[in-house]
């Protein structure tokens, strides 16, 4: 309710600065003395990867869209400014006033960023959202990126993902030991914990290193994405649910600095423009779905279900190594805790107010 009365302020303020008020909007500017933002995005991701990077292009020409020009986020693909993996560095420093990615990419820096990206077993994107907005989590997220000279705003959130690709079945827990697979986040640390290999590599190298066999398997994204990697040509075997990614949170990197200087004015239409990037993502994602499935099985995929068996098992491996991760960092140790508290009274909710089946 909130982000939708944050919206329709913002949308009276643009309306008042249309091109037929081309006087009002000269003055008003002058008043306000806002000068044009031109900043440079680097991304994780390419604009061309449905979703997870399109996301990131959207809310760069939404965002010139709405401000009427005046604020100019220029996406950058991956590795023209930065590389992938060093868009948390580039903006820190100051080399690019803003990145697109997710905070779970940024464990080596803060182990408690990957608790807002996804977690194994964790909340869908409604209940992650309310814990995010209204369950403390924001500020602790604005206040852990602070210490690193970034202010991070949430500006995509995507839909279950698929647990992965496989060139064999997968039937029991035993069959993940030494498994070599692609894998994400703290989803990584459960398999870890079971006796898979599991390593980080970058979307667009995933492909060729399963079809060259360097890994046995991988996780990526939702069907949607998977599709278009082509994964399907080089593994058969798909499993779901997602265990390890529910719903994913995407962000938008702002130095620090860069951010301080804008006005208040100008910041608003950034998170405005960032709220309305999540609507379109969450809607646009589980839209996407259906039709991709039955696209994967008319190319010979066959679509699994993991057992309640494996479930509770990697489940049980989770909650090892959530303790785990609380006992050694402070800051992950708060925000799991906050996270965990908003969810067990969540659930009084959930259970009562939501159909079993959906």
């Amino acid at each position: 309710m909130f982000r939708h009365y944050i919206a329709a302020c913002a949308a009276m303020v643009i309306s008042s600065c249309s091109p037929d008020n081309s006087a009002d909007t000269n003055s008003d500017a002058l008043s306000t003395n806002e000068a044009p933002v031109k900043w440079r995005m680097t991304s994780t991701y390419p604009s061309t990867l449905l979703q997870i990077g399109t996301s990131g292009k959207r809310i760069s020409t939404e965002l010139n869209k709405i401000s009427n020009g005046a604020i100019e986020l220029k996406f950058f693909e991956p590795g023209v400014l930065a590389p992938p993996f060093e868009t948390f560095d580039a903006v820190s420093y100051g080399a690019v006033e803003a990145g697109w990615s997710t905070p779970g990419y940024w464990a080596g820096k803060e182990l408690a960023l990957q608790l807002f990206a996804s977690m194994p077993f964790g909340p869908s994107a409604p209940e992650y959202l309310a814990w995010f907005d209204f369950g403390g989590g924001k500020e602790m997220f604005e206040e852990i990126y602070h210490t690193h000279n970034i202010h991070s705003i949430v500006c995509g959130l995507t839909p279950p993902e698929a647990s992965g690709w496989f060139k064999r079945e997968i039937n029991t827990l035993d069959d993940f030991k030494g498994l070599k697979i692609r894998f994400f986040g703290l989803g990584a640390k459960v398999l870890e914990e079971i006796g898979a290999a599991p390593q980080l590599i970058a979307g667009g190298e995933i492909y060729q290193a399963l079809e060259l066999g360097t890994i046995d398997a991988t996780e990526f994204a939702m069907p949607a994405v998977d599709e278009r990697m082509g994964f399907y040509e080089v593994a058969k075997h798909y499993y779901m649910p997602g265990w390890h990614q529910q719903s994913t949170f995407f962000e938008l990197m702002i130095n620090l600095d860069a951010w301080n200087s804008l006005t208040e004015n100008q910041q608003l239409l950034i998170e405005t423009a960032c709220s309305a990037n999540i609507r379109h993502a969450i809607s646009e994602g589980e839209a996407l779905q259906p039709d991709a499935l039955e696209r994967l099985v008319e190319h010979g995929v066959q679509i699994h279900t993991w057992s309640p068996e494996v479930l509770a098992g990697l489940e049980a491996a989770w909650n090892k190594v959530a303790n785990d991760m609380q006992n050694q960092d402070p800051n992950f140790k708060r925000v799991w805790q906050s996270l965990q508290a908003f969810r067990a009274k969540y659930k009084g909710w959930a259970d009562r107010g939501y159909l079993k089946n959906n």
